[in-house]
């Protein structure tokens, strides 16, 4: 029998209008909106939904350096990350009341990273029976919100919790 072996990514991803660069860092260089997804930006990292979400709510904590390993960061950009993923989830606890999250970072290609060059944190609000026949056989995910709502309400929460 041939096994043939191959990190394991959604297709979604793999076929994903690549282009050459950074898709994050390409966002960086837009103006914030729903076009590049990003919430907030702070002094050494920034908030950005995840284009292709597991669940509504989705959020990635990137730092603004190019780089694909958290040992690479210096401090103050650590701890940024850790200071968003904090109030990433507090923001969604208030959106969409999940029963759970799925915090962390999938650090190079074997760990399963979509986009290894640039290291980011998941944000991912979960509720039990959330993951269903339709992901498993029909490769397609149900979400209840469409992403331009899911950043409307996300942006607009950010900017209550810091008042």
């Amino acid at each position: 029998m041939k096994y043939i072996w191959s990190p394991w990514r959604m297709a979604y991803i793999q076929n994903y209008d690549k282009k050459e660069g950074c898709v994050f860092c390409e966002a960086l260089a837009s103006p914030d909106g729903s076009e590049n997804l990003i919430v907030i930006r702070g002094n050494y990292s920034f908030v950005i939904l995840n284009r292709f979400p597991y669940t509504s709510g989705h959020l990635m904590i990137l730092p603004f350096d190019h780089c694909s390993s958290i040992d690479a960061l210096d401090e103050n950009s650590r701890a940024e990350i850790m200071e968003f993923t904090n109030t990433a989830v507090s923001v969604l606890k208030m959106i969409y009341k999940p029963q759970g999250f799925n915090v962390g970072m999938n650090i190079g290609d074997a760990a399963g990273a979509g986009i290894a060059e640039h290291l980011h944190m998941h944000v991912v609000p979960r509720w039990g029976g959330d993951t269903n026949f339709m992901t498993s056989l029909a490769k397609t995910r149900v979400l209840p919100e469409a992403l331009d709502e899911t950043y409307r309400r996300v942006r607009e929460e950010w900017e209550r919790s810091k008042e």
